[in-house]
C-alpha cells in the first residue's frame, strides 16, 4: 500500500515507537496527521501487530478490529469480574508485540484495565504492565470522550477511578488488580510517553490556528469570539458553485435536512441496498455507509473514502470530498466534483479478524466479513461526530441549542481549512465553549519535551 510520506516529527515518532519498547500516547490538534502516522505504522513496522479500536466504525477506519472482539471481553464494566480467554485468544495475544489502539479518548478506564489484566493472564506475566506487551495509541481528549456511565457503573467508577478517561486507568499508576482480581500495591504502574504532533496540515492561516486553539484548550476571549461570530454572520451563497455542508449537534436534525433537500430535487429516487456478507454486525453503528443509500441526481454527498484508483498519482477526491450526482445507471453514479466527473463504483470495506498461525508462528489478520456499498453519504448534513477526521473548505456550523459535549464546538470549527469557509446558524456563546476539566488536569504540562 502506498502511504504519504512523514514529515520529520512523525518520522522522529514512528522510530521512537519502532525502535523501543516505550508505551506511546501520540495526540495533537485536528489537521496534524495522527491518521497518516498510524497508517505508516501499521504497514511499515517490523513488529508483530495488532490494530484495534473502541468502536466497530473506527476499527474499519485502521483495517483493525474492535478491542472487544480482540480480547474477547464482555460488553459493560468489566471491574474485577473473571476474564475467560479461550486458547485461541491466549495464542493471539501471546503473539503481540505491539498493541496499537486508535481513537483512545474514546476508552474509558475500566476497559484500560481490562486490555492490561488480559494480556499478563494470557501471557503469564502478571506482574507487568500489558504483559510485556508496547501499547501505542492514538487520539485527541480535547475531541473525544467515552461514553459516560450511568447508575450502578457510574457509582462503581466513582469508587474505583479518578474518572472515567483512559488516562486515570489503574495500570498508568500502578495500583491495578492482577488477573486474578487481587491488587498488588508492590507493582510499578506502566511509563507512558506522551507525544504531540504539532504542525498542523489542514489550516494555513496561523491567525485560524491561534483561534482554533483558543477553542480547543477553553480559552476564548471576547475579542476571539467576536471575529469567529463576526466571520460566521455571513448569509451562505445559496447559487454557490462549490457545494457547502451543514454540521449539526444531534441526528435528528441533519436527517431532516437530508430528506428535506432529496425531496425538493426533481427526478426519480433511486436506492442502492448494502450487500453484507458475514458477521458484520447489526444496526447502522456498525456499518460504515448507509445500508439502503437513497440518491437522485442533483444529490449532494460526501465521498466516504479515499480515491482507490489515482495509482500513485493524488487523489481525486478523499474521505469527506463534497460533490453533487450527475448521473446514476448501469451500476454506477457520476459525482462532479469542483466541475470534473467522476464514476463511482460500490466499494467494499473489510472487517478483519486477527488469528494465529502456528506454522509461521506470528498473527495473521483474516477477513471475517465485507460490506460493499456506494462509498457516498447524503451531504447538506452531517452530525459534528460524523465529521470527526474530515476536512471542508467551507460548512455551516448548527449549534442548536448548545453543544452538549466537551469538544464537540472544536471539532466542528477544526474540521475547516480557512475562517472564511465559516458559516453559523448562530453566534457562538460561552456555554458552546466545553473542555473536560479531568482532560485539562491530565493535558496541562503533558507534553513538554517532545
Amino acid at each position: 500500500m502506498n502511504t504519504p510520506p512523514l514529515s520529520a516529527e512523525q518520522e522522529a515518532l514512528f522510530r521512537l515507537i519502532e525502535d523501543t519498547r516505550e508505551h506511546v500516547f501520540v495526540t495533537g490538534r485536528a489537521g496534524t496527521g495522527k491518521s497518516t502516522l498510524l497508517q505508516y505504522l501499521a504497514w511499515h513496522t517490523s513488529k508483530q501487530i495488532a490494530v484495534c479500536a473502541p468502536t466497530g466504525v473506527a476499527a474499519l477506519n485502521v483495517e483493525g478490529q474492535t478491542i472487544h472482539s480482540l480480547f474477547r471481553l464482555p460488553i459493560g464494566l468489566i471491574a474485577d469480574g473473571q476474564i475467560d480467554q479461550s486458547d485461541a485468544t491466549r495464542k493471539i495475544l501471546n503473539a503481540i508485540d505491539t498493541l496499537v489502539i486508535d481513537e483512545i479518548s474514546m476508552v474509558n478506564a475500566d476497559l484500560m484495565d481490562g486490555i492490561d489484566r488480559s494480556l499478563r493472564q494470557a501471557r503469564g506475566r502478571r506482574g507487568e504492565p500489558f504483559g510485556g506487551v508496547q501499547v501505542v495509541m492514538f487520539g485527541d481528549p480535547y475531541q473525544l470522550a467515552p461514553v459516560p456511565p450511568r447508575g450502578d457503573e457510574m457509582r462503581y467508577v466513582n469508587d474505583h477511578y479518578r474518572s472515567f478517561w483512559f488516562f486515570d486507568a489503574h495500570v498508568w499508576a500502578g495500583d491495578a488488580p492482577g488477573s486474578d482480581g487481587v491488587l498488588d500495591l508492590g507493582r510499578h504502574g506502566a511509563d507512558l510517553h506522551i507525544r504531540e504532533l504539532v504542525n498542523i496540515h489542514r489550516q494555513a492561516d496561523d491567525g485560524f490556528k491561534a483561534m482554533l486553539n483558543a477553542v480547543r484548550y477553553g480559552r476564548v476571549t471576547a475579542e476571539i469570539a467576536g471575529v469567529l461570530n463576526g466571520a460566521g454572520a455571513r448569509t451562505p451563497p445559496e447559487d454557490a458553485d462549490e457545494p457547502i455542508i451543514t454540521l449539526a449537534t444531534r441526528n435528528d436534525i441533519v436527517n431532516r435536512i437530508n430528506a428535506r433537500h432529496l425531496a425538493a430535487l426533481k427526478g426519480k429516487e433511486q436506492k442502492a441496498v448494502a450487500e453484507i456478507n458475514g458477521d458484520f454486525g447489526r444496526g447502522d453503528a456498525n456499518y460504515p455507509a448507509e445500508a439502503e443509500l437513497k440518491l437522485k441526481v442533483g444529490a449532494q454527498v460526501m465521498f466516504l473514502r479515499n480515491d482507490q484508483q489515482s495509482y500513485g498519482e493524488p487523489p481525486r477526491y478523499v474521505n469527506g470530498t463534497i460533490g453533487t450526482v450527475t448521473r446514476i445507471s448501469g451500476g454506477t453514479v457520476r459525482v462532479d466534483v469542483d466541475g470534473e466527473e467522476f464514476e463511482v463504483e460500490p466499494a467494499v470495506w473489510e472487517r478483519y479478524r486477527y488469528a494465529y498461525d502456528p506454522g509461521s508462528k506470528s498473527l495473521s489478520r483474516d477477513i471475517v466479513a465485507e460490506f460493499t456499498q456506494f462509498p457516498l453519504r447524503l451531504a447538506w448534513a452531517v452530525t459534528i461526530h460524523k465529521s470527526q477526521g474530515k476536512t471542508y473548505e467551507r460548512a455551516i456550523i448548527d449549534l442548536g441549542s448548545g453543544a452538549f459535549a466537551p469538544g464537540q464546538t472544536y471539532v466542528a470549527l477544526s474540521r475547516l481549512t480557512a475562517l472564511e469557509g465559516l458559516y453559523l446558524t448562530r453566534p457562538l456563546r460561552p456555554s458552546d465553549i466545553r473542555v473536560d476539566p479531568d482532560v485539562q488536569r491530565f493535558m496541562k504540562g503533558a507534553v513538554r519535551g517532545n
